[in-house]
């Protein structure tokens, strides 16, 4: 007996070694791809220096394999994929870590090796390598299948793609996944349809905030995760939130356990609030009816239930909408083929009576879902706030019983601030091209406008609110057509200047047309100068004259009329029956009228 209470101790020891707290991690691989140097597009900076962090970091963190690969060409990826396949086969734990391009086609993501041209749309199938095949090599690992992007950058390869099919979709960051294996995180730097900043520094902002959080000792990666975000979203304005896809079970999964001592000191007290906030927050990352359904049956009271109670309404008339929509599309389409095929005027009656109901069940869904999108908007705004002015504090006297109205919950933003957001997103979609000084002036209400005319929308423009802001974030792309001045064309998301080759010149078409060839000036003609001093009868006596002449005395009258036109002492001409003379020195003709044979009309008067 003496003995066993003398071996208790050691006992002791040995129960907190190994028989507490989560056991050690088995074998941990990892492999980092980092492309800048693409060949046929701009080189980018921050993915080798990114790359290098995250393989330090996880070296240091104890990881068994750490493969790290830069500038990789498709083949070389392929390659580097497959021989890292087999090294998970006996693996508990798989990373892959991508710095680069990537790319998103008709929904699905595909990274971009630095030797892909990518000139049509359809290369990126032979040129690329999709996120799928990534997800092939991790999924032998048994613990957890963890891929992490930051390839969410502007693609300079969207802007020149030729489109073999003028409907196949390419859209502005990655595209939203769900993973079929269980046990797999996928992790974006920037949420789905958004892109990614690289930061003003050596590294992007995602980078840097995993390299501080993600290999925390004990942390469970889905916790690392959330601190990147708030990491990300601090350091960016709010401009970038990192986003998680999938998930896992109930026990926490650190990518580095604790080591555990004898020396271990006691445990902190447990935090309820903390966990339920940690379980909330999860919900608002998988952002679907059943998760949000698992929170509530977890934790069915107390503040956070009524923030998930509101998510659910405006999933539910999210979905609702969606319903309508799809029901009054079909009623159009019915009334529209009994007109076409020429029904009865009662059928087609009641045709267009069930598409007007049916239209106006849509307007009332519109305006349910707008409603419950701003209340939602702004409970979390709220939530985050208290969050941020006191983050250790316990949110329980903020608790409101089920089925309370929250209306009291209002953002806490600034107007200002809130026209500044609504202006920089309507700069996204492509409707607004002022700069974003939170001033809602009426070039703004414009912008507003022209995306409810293209969006199909009817957001009131007369102010800036968080229902637009929702709105108008939930387009992944260009909305507003881009239009350009005369002398520019459109060119990806910007105006260039339309150049034309030599010998043509642009239209009022603003297109290029040949010129034709400048006529030959015309010759400077002699004009009759009748500016002399003579007054006007005397002229018009020498016209009278010289009519006579050619009238009167036929060809010869003319020759000596002609004649007679070179300049004489008188600068006059006298003619009659005899013909045409000079009129003497220092003598004038004076009209005296008549004229005819035997008759003169002038009379040559000498001084």
């Amino acid at each position: 007996m003496r003995q066993l209470l003398r071996l208790c101790p050691l006992l002791l020891v040995v129960a907190l070694l190994f028989g507490t707290g989560p056991a050690f991690a088995g074998k941990r691989v990892a492999l980092v791809i980092a492309n800048s140097a693409y060949q046929h597009a701009p080189s980018l900076t921050n993915p080798v220096n990114d790359g290098s962090v995250m393989a330090r970091t996880l070296k240091e963190a104890g990881f068994d394999i750490v493969d790290s690969r830069r500038d990789l060409t498709a083949q070389e990826t392929r390659r580097v994929l497959r021989e890292f396949a087999d090294g998970t086969r006996d693996a508990d734990i798989a990373v892959v870590y991508y710095a680069g391009h990537g790319i998103e086609v008709e929904g699905s993501n595909y990274l971009i090796p630095v030797d892909a041209k990518l000139e049509r749309d359809t290369d990126v199938f032979d040129e690329a390598l999709s996120l799928d095949r990534v997800l092939v090599a991790v999924e032998p690992a048994k613990q957890l299948r963890l891929v992490i992007l930051d390839a969410c950058r502007d693609n300079p390869f969207g802007k020149t793609m030729k489109r073999t099919v003028a409907s196949r979709g390419i859209g502005r960051g990655l595209a939203q996944v769900e993973p079929t294996s269980s046990n797999t995180l996928i992790a974006y730097s920037a949420k789905a349809g958004f892109t990614a900043q690289d930061g003003d520094g050596a590294n992007s902002p995602f980078t840097v905030a995993l390299s501080k959080h993600l290999t925390t000792p004990g942390l469970d990666v889905r916790r690392a995760f959330g601190f990147v975000r708030d990491d990300v979203l601090k350091s960016t304005g709010n401009k970038q939130e990192p986003f998680v896809y999938g998930s896992l079970g109930g026990e926490d999964v650190p990518l580095v356990p604790v080591k555990v001592t004898a020396a271990a000191a006691a445990a902190p007290a447990p935090n309820p609030q903390a966990d339920i906030r940690r379980d909330y927050e999860l919900a608002l990352q998988v952002g679907n009816r059943p998760a949000w359904d698992a929170f509530l049956a977890q934790h069915p009271d107390g503040f956070y239930a009524s923030l998930a109670k509101l998510q659910v309404e405006k999933i539910g008339a999210e979905q609702a909408h969606a319903a309508a929509t799809e029901k009054a599309k079909q009623a159009e389409a019915e009334r529209d083929r009994l007109a076409a095929v020429g029904a009865q005027k009662d059928t087609q009656a009641k045709a267009a009576a069930d598409a007007k109901a049916a239209e106006q069940v849509q307007l009332a869904a519109q305006k349910a879902k707008e409603q419950a999108q701003q209340q939602a908007a702004a409970a979390e705004q709220q939530r985050v706030n208290l969050a941020a002015a006191a983050p250790s504090a316990a949110p329980a006297s903020t608790a409101s019983p089920a089925g309370t109205n929250v209306a009291s919950l209002t953002p806490a933003i600034a107007p200002a601030d809130l026209s500044r957001s609504v202006q920089t997103e309507l700069g996204r979609v492509g409707c607004f091209s002022g700069a974003a000084d939170g001033n809602w002036t009426p070039s703004a209400q414009r912008s507003l406008s022209q995306f409810n005319r293209y969006a199909g929308t009817k957001l009131d423009v007369k102010v800036a609110s968080t229902d637009a802001l929702d709105t108008v974030k939930s387009k992944q792309s260009r909305v507003c057509p881009l239009v350009c001045e005369h002398g520019f064309k459109a060119d990806g998301d910007k105006c260039t200047r339309i150049v034309c080759r030599d010998g043509y010149a642009l239209n009022d078409d603003n297109e290029c047309e040949k010129q034709r060839a400048a006529r030959p000036a015309k010759p400077a003609t002699a004009k009759r100068d009748d500016g002399d001093e003579r007054p006007a009868r005397q002229r018009r006596q020498a016209g009278g004259e010289a009519a006579g002449a050619a009238g009167g005395f036929g060809a010869a009258g003319i020759a000596a009329a002609a004649g007679a036109s070179r300049p004489s002492s008188g600068g006059q001409l006298f003619c009659n029956n005899g013909g045409c003379r000079p009129v003497n020195r220092g003598c004038h003709l004076e009209y005296r009228g008549g004229g005819g044979p035997g008759n003169d009309a002038n009379a040559e008067v000498c001084n």
